[in-house]
């Protein structure tokens, strides 16, 4: 144990790199890590890297266009990264090593997207269509309207899904009982996994903004105290399943997601070390290189909230409803803008390529 990530992996935590970057999953992985997730921002930043201009151009002699070359890009880098931590996931029996792949965030574009019901239907073709033959790769599907209509249908079907853009309880249960209704439906409970990824970071930013009556000691713990507490019911939930005779082998775990710093005054490692010991963390490799270069060792503080007294005004004074409203309606628009992004970027890499 002699750094401070090696450290939060023996505290119990897993440590998922929130990157496909093919260098940063090599290095990652020697320092413990077991999975990985990828989005629309990670493989844009890795296109303007230019390191894979030769791939994109294979891909467009083959007459591939912008959304297909996205598309055929992020499904190279994704498999590339399971083949790093599929021994992983052999060794633990299909317990780890897993990567997230994310489904297409235009289908929630508030302007572009189609029908709720047409959203469901491509929810669960795409989730078919991108996981089949995968081993160790999870789903990403929104907890949105839709997605969340979408969830039982995929685990039915067999698919392996990371439900994301969780804020509150809410939508944590109604995730994990489609999750449930999904895999009991499809008779493989004991092949069941499922992880949830409650975003952290932005309940901070959300209350310093919107529910400044917090009192100082309060203000900044909310994100902390709200993905304990889910992780707790979490726990709870699939122990008691199994105390009921449910053959649930594999652990459906949360993912602490949203682990960097927002708030200026707020230490990188600070959900790092509130959140270890507990399942999943998928950090920012900006946040990892921090708690490395900090050389904090890190101890198993999952269990550990405030003060009752902190716990119950954050319960007062908070209102989930309306944070969860907010955070969606802003949680959406940095879904869906990121793959605009990226797409407009595959379109100025088509013109670069073409010209030289």
């Amino acid at each position: 144990m002699n750094t401070p990530l090696e450290s939060l992996v023996a505290a119990g935590s897993k440590l998922w790199l929130d990157s496909v970057d093919p260098e940063l999953v090599r290095s990652s992985r020697l320092l413990g890590a077991t999975g990985a997730t990828s989005n629309p921002v990670i493989v844009s930043g890795l296109i303007a890297t230019g390191r894979f201009d030769d791939l994109i151009d294979k891909y467009i002699s083959r007459g591939a266009d912008d959304h297909e070359i996205a598309w055929q890009l992020t499904d190279r880098l994704v498999s590339d990264a399971q083949d790093v931590f599929l021994p992983v996931w052999e060794s633990t029996a299909g317990n780890d090593g897993y990567v997230s792949f994310e489904l297409d965030p235009l289908l929630e574009d508030p302007q572009l997207g189609p029908s709720h019901e047409e959203r469901v239907s491509e929810y669960i073709r795409l989730g078919q269509k991108w996981s089949a033959g995968h081993k160790n790769r999870l789903i990403k599907v929104p907890a949105t309207d839709a997605g969340l209509d979408a969830i039982e249908d995929l685990v039915a079907a067999g698919t392996a899904v990371n439900v994301t853009l969780v804020f509150t309880m809410r939508q944590y249960r109604q995730a994990r009982d489609a999750v449930l209704r999904g895999a009991r439906r499809g008779g493989h409970i004991e092949r069941l996994k499922s992880v949830y990824s409650i975003f952290v970071s932005r309940v901070d930013a959300y209350t310093q903004k919107h529910v400044p009556q917090l009192s100082p000691r309060a203000q900044g713990m909310v994100g902390i105290v709200n993905a304990k507490l889910i992780w707790a019911d979490n726990r709870r939930h699939w122990a008691n399943l199994r105390q009921d005779g449910e053959r649930i082998r594999l652990d459906q775990e949360i993912v602490f997601a949203s682990t960097g710093t927002k708030l200026p005054e707020d230490p990188p490692w600070k959900y790092v070390e509130a959140f270890a010991g507990g399942d999943i963390q998928t950090n920012p490799p900006a946040t990892n290189d921090a708690v490395q270069q900090s050389g904090r060792m890190i101890s198993n503080q999952i269990e550990e909230l405030p003060s009752p007294q902190i716990v119950a005004e954050i319960q007062r004074v908070v209102d989930v409803e309306r944070m969860e409203n907010v955070l969606m309606e802003e949680g959406i628009a940095k879904f869906a803008d990121p793959q605009k992004a990226l797409l407009e970027l595959i379109a100025r890499k088509r013109l670069e390529i073409g010209v030289r």
